[in-house]
């Protein structure tokens, strides 16, 4: 029989591996949180206010601290009650937590001011305004904000597998191991299907509301056509209510006949611009259908340039592109698109990437059989051009490189997302000591990939015809972000920096994926020539592609100057 314990006999020590808190927090948690807040605050892409750097760092950082904690229990459940000194852990505790409480200010404050200069090194590369390092201390309060919303509702959820787990002990006589494992998997089961079933199909749900509101609106200054060159017009079989926000802008932009003439000095044809959107015809078929029909009505087989442009999620074309071609070719063009989406690109990439996929398929698939059909001497040059997921959507008609070439007569794709099929399988096949951020494929004999205009220039090296180029910055997140970033240092982050990214900035472990996802919704807001923003390069690809007989590196230029007036400054 046990000796009763006196009022004086010192408590037995127990054993069992109770975590070290620190402010509340799990202390090895706490640690891989500060780890990832620190990295998240190095440079990336695009340069970052403090609100915004706030929001990245701190889903960053509650992401660090859950795999704090995974790393700690095994050890803490079955390693630490064995070790010796882990009896004196009151005191082992008392001086982490004073240690640590000392250390996260430290570092957070530290951090951030490095953080300002780093970010100053992006923006002077950009030649946007240095930050304030002051200002961007304000990043702190955002990411406790964050950190905290986030963690309290995984402790929230944690509180509810384990009374979960209770019940299933309780009620269904469970063994207490399993229960604990089966609740978490259960409650996980159904966190995901609540999320997919009822957040994201109520968001997209949503998202379609609201943005096919915007997609019934008019911008100013957009007009119906008179011109019966253009769909929406009165002769056009698209009416104009049907087209679409950008449909409207598309078909009623660019410049006139008159314009055309003037700038060139030459007597100008009227450009051709045809146009279906979601609501012109009842399916994507049907779509693709009307836009053959208003090809034949217009005459654009009779021209010299037929362009196949694949759109980005709301149907938007980038008026860019159909100027400069238009410009090069004194109106003697025609360009056809359908919509897809009502939705902005990354809403449409992350919920149905597919409709991207099956339209500028079909769109470009219809076009190029009925082109087929008529005399090789007496049809228009086709080419195809994309953008953002419109490149994506334009690739999609492609099995591969020779595919493409012997389907058209030229290809532009600019800021290509790192998802692209085709895209991707040329970096991976580069030559060999070929960078990722600007690789040379056989040779650039068929293929070249710019991000200025000099790249773009023949530099003695033979390029066939038919031509395909690719746009891309070293700063463009679109072409750069991927699933593989969460746990593989790509390429283009192991070989010397392209032209405007940092040599600062670094690889790490899932903070980088978050960094560089930041960085996509972003992507438009440094100035052209930068990021997602390729409109100073595009009479550049145009060129180097389908520049008409007796075109020179001057006219070029004229055309370049003439773009450069009419889009707003960065």
């Amino acid at each position: 029989m046990n000796a009763l314990r006196t009022p004086d006999a010192p408590d037995i020590e127990d054993t069992r591996a109770h975590p070290v808190t620190v402010l509340g927090l799990d202390f090895v948690g706490l640690v891989v949180a500060l780890l990832f807040f620190a990295w998240s605050l190095s440079p990336s892409l695009i340069p970052r206010d403090w609100l915004y750097q706030g929001l990245i760092s701190g889903i960053t950082a509650v992401t660090g601290y859950g795999i704090g904690v995974l790393i700690a229990y095994p050890a803490r459940r079955w390693i630490v009650p064995h070790l010796t000194w882990w009896r004196r852990r009151h005191t082992v505790r008392q001086i982490a937590q004073a240690v640590a409480a000392l250390l996260v200010v430290a570092l957070v404050v530290g951090a951030l001011l490095v953080a300002a200069d780093r970010q100053n090194e992006i923006e002077a590369l950009m030649g946007l305004d240095a930050t304030s390092s002051f200002a961007y201390l304000r990043t702190g309060l955002v990411v406790a904000a964050v950190f905290t919303v986030v963690l309290l509702i995984a402790r929230g959820l944690r509180h509810l597998a384990d009374a979960f787990a209770r019940f299933l002990g309780a009620r269904l006589h469970i063994p207490v191991p399993v229960a604990h494992v089966v609740a978490p998997v259960l409650l996980a089961v159904l966190v995901v299907v609540f999320v997919n079933q009822v957040l994201l199909a109520g968001s997209s749900k949503a998202a379609n509301l609201v943005f096919s509101g915007d997609n019934n609106s008019t911008d100013p200054g957009d007009a119906q056509p008179t011109e019966s060159e253009r769909s929406g017009s009165p002769m056009s079989a698209a009416a104009w209510d049907t087209l679409g926000r950008q449909g409207r802008s598309f078909v009623d932009g660019g410049s006139r006949a008159a314009e055309l003439t003037a700038f060139s000095g030459a007597p100008a044809r009227e450009p051709i611009r045809v146009y279906a959107g979601l609501e012109s015809a009842p399916d994507t078929a049907a779509q693709v259908d009307l836009v053959l029909d208003e090809l034949d009505r217009t005459g654009a087989w009779d021209r010299q340039v037929l362009v196949v442009s694949a759109t980005t999620g709301t149907g938007w074309v980038n008026p860019v592109a159909a100027d400069s071609i238009e410009l090069m070719y004194n109106g003697d063009t025609a360009i056809a698109a359908i919509q897809y989406s009502y939705l902005p690109s990354w809403i449409s990439f992350l919920t149905d990437g597919s409709a991207a996929a099956s339209a500028g398929k079909a769109l470009i698939d219809g076009v190029q059989e009925r082109w087929s059909q008529l005399p090789q001497d007496a049809r228009p040059r086709l080419l195809v051009y994309g953008e953002s997921l419109g490149s994506q959507s334009a690739e999609a008609a492609f099995d591969d490189i020779a595919d493409l070439r012997s389907s058209v007569d030229g290809a532009l794709f600019v800021g290509p997302p790192n998802s692209n099929t085709l895209w991707r399988s040329l970096v991976d096949n580069r030559d060999p000591g070929s960078p990722e951020v600007l690789p040379t494929y056989n040779d650039g004999l068929e293929v070249r990939f710019a991000e200025n205009a000099q790249n773009l220039e023949p530099n003695g090296r033979p390029w066939l015809e038919p031509r395909v180029v690719y746009l891309q910055h070293a700063s463009d997140p679109v072409v750069w972000w991927g699933p593989d970033l969460l746990f593989t240092r790509p390429d283009w982050l192991s070989e010397p920096p392209g032209s405007d990214r940092v040599p600062s900035m670094r690889w790490y472990p899932i903070v980088t994926f978050w960094q560089v996802a930041g960085d996509v919704m972003r992507g438009t807001s440094p100035p052209v020539g930068h990021g997602h923003n390729y409109e100073d390069l595009i009479p550049y690809g145009w060129a180097a592609i389908a520049a008409p007989d007796g075109w020179t590196d001057a006219d070029t230029a004229r055309v370049a100057a003439a773009i450069e007036d009419t889009v707003p400054a960065g």
